[in-house]
């Protein structure tokens, strides 16, 4: 269970030096530049660069999402596995000549990309001028149409359907004198577009009776008669389409630079990420002074490097204990693994172990326990096997793949004890050849005796919790607090001991000896709870009444955390049920054939699923009894991640970043 020591850093050096030795500690990615207040020195306004880079990494961004649109990559999903491309240093600065010439290229792909959404832009709205003037499509006049020298026209919509004589009667009835003629375009439910023709004399009256029925002039200044724009707007269209194909194989044209604009993203993101640290780093006007924290196992190398090219002073201090120091985890290969679980929880504090290697192996048991099918955990093994051994991983996904790895393992131990091979598919495939197999268990079928499983997963959990307890322990007598070390944990641990193999008892046969001596431990442990759990209070009653009800809490605590446990029963059981199910549903032919070929076919589907489902679950639950059951005995938590100035790229790698590991 490791933090890594940290030390402060301080670093003053020339300030010719300064962008080299800040970029030199960018690729090393050891040291977290902080800022200090000194009245003395100054720091620099650095976000005026930052905005322009900014700007720029924007362009490119934008570039690369178009072609990601219009000219995506193919990639198969294995691909993706593959981690950051490395680099030299050589190679990055061939490439950097490249910089200026990609940055163009991003804006003419942009500039396309604007074009084409404008064409796009104008078929739409081609298009819904053609929806609109379709139900006008049969008028033979102009859309501006206003009539001739003696005549009116109205031209427009009226809701509702109307046939000829209807309208004009309905005209008449509204105003008598309102002689006019009516033609209908075209009439549904909805509406009718008409056309409504009167003496320059009627104007006025027509206008009125029409107002009435809440006429609404068709709106054109379109000289053209409406089938006419209709097909100026189709021979519109298909220049806009054209054009639009023209372009895109323009753009399609462009994938050959993907690669220079994922570069461009990746320096312009290192220059934000330098000049951020910049903003943070102290100058005069002939040094400048870096303060910060870094790992204690890189400081020799660190400080021979910078000594050894430039003419700067390091002071490597021990931070004071009031610092909020960042937190590096560092474990065994075993334990290393499951570091990204105390993560998603939190990172330890100044007073905090690192609970990582504490429950790695529990971590495990657990994983394999809930799934435990042999032949699932064999799945698993042998795919985290060949993903870590053929693809260039980045290190986190290193560190799942690894964690799954060790689960798989630990799943085909629990299978193999408990003779689940997906499910019983050995004893299936045994009665197709007319062979009878009674069990592969090394140990027992759950199915067969699932109380002595649920015993043995309460047995497990009072162990883990005891572990927690024991860490606790460590924690308060480094402290230099050993009566509160003993309080805290002894009476816990004799009141477990006393109470587990009466509560056993009630389910399964305990040896005598256990039933003989667990009540004067369970008495002993109960007397001492009630004795300590309010021993800072000076009186009496309080002490009692506090030692009461620390009984209570210890009571129902820890009994609801022990029952906790039985998930390891019940994903262990659903797991290995399920599994046997597939397996009878495939058997339901009685043709032998058959048989095989819904084992291969629907076997292979749903144990697929089956694997996916219960893994999910395994880790879900796994996770749950460490943050819950394990860390709430020991572990607060609320540490800051160590966040040195360093690459944070996304398509490109120095080869040698942090040369001192």
């Amino acid at each position: 269970m490791a933090k890594v020591p940290m030390k402060k850093i301080e670093i003053v050096a020339m300030m010719s030096d300064r962008k080299h030795i800040l970029e030199r500690l960018q690729r090393r990615g050891v040291v977290e530049i902080t800022s200090v207040e000194d009245d003395d020195l100054v720091q620099v306004n650095t976000t005026s660069s930052i905005s322009q880079f900014e700007r720029a990494l924007s362009t490119a961004q934008s570039a690369l999402a178009v072609l990601d649109e219009y000219a995506k990559e193919k990639k198969s999903l294995l691909d993706s596995l593959n981690g950051r491309t490395e680099l030299t240093t050589a190679q990055f600065a061939d490439k950097l000549t490249k910089n200026q010439a990609t940055l163009s290229e991003c804006s003419k792909i942009l500039a396309k990309r604007k074009k084409m959404t404008e064409s796009e832009n104008r078929i739409s709205r081609l298009k819904t001028q053609i929806d609109t003037l379709n139900p006008w499509k049969d008028f033979g006049l102009a859309q501006n149409f206003s009539g001739t020298k003696q005549t009116t026209a109205f031209i427009g919509t009226l809701s509702g359907m109307y046939t000829t004589s209807e309208l004009e009667n309905q005209i008449l009835s509204l105003r008598p004198e309102a002689i006019c003629s009516v033609e209908i375009i075209s009439s549904r439910k909805e509406q009718t577009n008409l056309m409504v023709v009167c003496h320059k004399s009627l104007t006025q009256t027509v206008l009125e009776a029409l107002a009435e029925l809440n006429f609404s002039p068709f709106q054109s200044k379109s000289n053209l008669t409406p089938a006419e724009e209709i097909a100026q707007c189709e021979k519109e269209i298909a220049e806009c389409e054209k054009n639009r194909e023209v372009l895109l194989k323009e753009l399609v044209e462009f994938a050959t630079v993907r690669e220079d604009i994922c570069f461009v993203i990746d320096y312009l993101s290192i220059r934000i990420q330098k000049y951020q640290a910049l903003g943070r780093v102290s100058l005069t006007k002939n040094t400048f002074f870096i303060h910060g924290y870094v790992p204690q196992k890189y400081v020799k190398g660190l400080v021979s490097e910078l000594e050894s090219k430039y003419d700067v002073a390091i002071s490597v201090t021990e931070p004071d204990e009031s610092e909020e120091v960042p937190v590096l985890l560092q474990n065994s290969k075993f334990s290393q693994p499951v570091e990204s679980i105390t993560e998603m929880y939190a990172l330890p504090n100044k007073r905090d172990v690192d609970p990582s290697s504490v429950m790695s192996f529990f971590y495990y048991l657990f994983f394999g326990m809930m799934l435990s099918d042999a032949g699932y955990g064999l799945v698993i093994l042998i795919g985290t096997t060949i993903v870590l051994s053929k693809f260039r991983l980045e290190k986190s996904l290193r560190k799942s793949m690894k964690m799954f790895q060790y689960c798989g393992v630990s799943t085909v131990i629990w299978g193999a004890l408990f003779g689940s091979w997906f499910g019983d598919l050995p004893q299936v495939v045994a009665s197709i050849f007319g062979v009878t197999i009674d069990s592969t268990a090394l140990w027992f079928e759950p199915l067969d005796d699932p109380i002595k499983l649920l015993l043995f997963s309460f047995g497990l959990g009072i162990c883990h919790l005891f572990l927690g307890l024991a860490v606790n322990f460590r924690i308060l007598w480094k402290e230099g607090k050993p009566i509160d070390a003993i309080c805290e944990v002894v009476p816990i641990y004799l009141t477990i001991l006393g109470a587990a193999p009466l509560g056993a008892g009630i389910l399964s046969d305990v040896p005598e000896v256990l039933t003989k001596i667990s009540p004067y431990i369970l008495i002993v442990g109960v007397v001492s709870i009630i004795l300590t759990s309010s021993r800072s209070s000076k009186n009496v009653f309080m002490r009692f009444f506090g030692g009461i009800y620390g009984l209570y809490n210890v009571a129902t605590g820890y009994l609801s955390d022990i029952l906790s446990y039985s998930r390891l029963l019940a994903l262990g059981l659903a797991t290995g049920s399920i599994a046997s199910v597939i397996n009878l549903l495939c058997m339901m032919p009685e043709n032998k054939v058959l048989q095989v070929i819904m084992l291969i076919t629907l076997g292979v589907v749903g144990h697929v699923a089956n694997i996916g489902i219960n893994m999910l679950g395994a880790y879900v639950h796994s996770d749950r009894l460490q943050f819950v059951e394990l860390f709430s005995k020991f572990y607060e938590g609320g540490g800051r991640a160590f966040e040195p100035l360093r690459s944070n790229t996304k398509y490109f790698k120095f080869k040698k970043e942090n040369i001192y590991e």
